[in-house]
């Protein structure tokens, strides 16, 4: 089958860095766009320089994310796992804090996400010298998602990141690419993306996500119930919602829930000596 879409725009800097033998990362979250961005960077970079990267979100995540991205990974690509180094899961931390991330304060991707995926990163470009202490850093944002990230670059150096003998640039690949075109990669590679889609959600993040629709919160409730009951009973708990509406999910979903039945213990604290 000849695919409809057979190449990406690389920057020059870009092909040069690859020529060079730099690291070739890609930051993957199990989704369509990391899944497309997996196969059609796995055509024109050398499998050697390619290492993927994900960051686990333990409850909060979709089940079988991991196995899906090992499942859909080139052979000779190793996957690196970003954990957090705390011990905190997201819902910890919202409990801390008292109050769910917003798409203003959105701290739920640098502590979670970019924080662990970046440490990661520079540990392994440093344990291995072959790559001269080189890297692009590909990630699956494209510009149709919304305005913000139309805005935003293909390409730059990433100026906090290139210290110390390494430097490090930042490429979104698919920037250009349109949701169906990326649906199409995936097909045409002989594919299937995460089970979630065919499950009736249209993005794969947290299962409740600060970002979603209405439409996804409602399908995401109804596929993970007793997670949902832990999300209603946390809201409830800090008087603040998940949504930046400021509507409370079994009203944004119509879906009741007896938030005691499936309620989260919260985390023990250390006591002060």
């Amino acid at each position: 089958m000849t695919t409809r879409f057979t190449s990406i725009h690389v920057p020059h800097e870009c092909r040069e860095m690859i020529r060079a033998g730099a690291l070739v990362s890609i930051s993957t979250s199990g989704g369509k766009d990391s899944q497309t961005m997996t196969i059609l960077l796995s055509r024109i970079v050398p499998r050697d320089q390619l290492v993927a990267v994900h960051a686990p979100l333990g409850e909060v995540e979709w089940p079988q994310t991991i196995e899906h991205i090992q499942a859909t990974l080139p052979d000779g690509v190793p996957l690196i796992l970003a954990h957090v180094t705390s011990g905190k899961t997201l819902l910890d931390s919202i409990e801390d804090r008292g109050r769910f991330p917003s798409p203003a304060v959105r701290w739920c991707t640098s502590s979670t996400k970019r924080g662990p995926i970046e440490r990661e990163l520079r540990r392994y470009l440093k344990a291995h010298p072959r790559f001269g202490g080189r890297i692009v850093s590909a990630m699956g944002m494209r510009a149709e998602e919304s305005p913000a990230r139309a805005r935003k670059p293909a390409w730059w150096l990433n100026e906090r990141n290139s210290r110390a003998g390494r430097t490090w640039c930042d490429w979104l690949p698919l920037h250009d690419l349109s949701e169906g075109q990326v649906f199409d990669v995936i097909r045409d590679a002989g594919q299937a993306p995460h089970p979630a889609y065919a499950m009736g959600m249209s993005r794969l993040s947290c299962v409740f996500c600060i970002m979603a629709s209405r439409a996804d919160l409602r399908t995401a409730a109804q596929l993970q119930p007793r997670l949902y009951a832990t999300y209603v009973e946390l809201e409830r708990r800090i008087g603040h919602t998940l949504s930046p509406s400021g509507v409370p999910l079994p009203d944004l979903t119509g879906i009741p829930v007896n938030a005691d039945a499936a309620r989260r213990p919260r985390r023990r604290r250390a006591q002060p000596r």
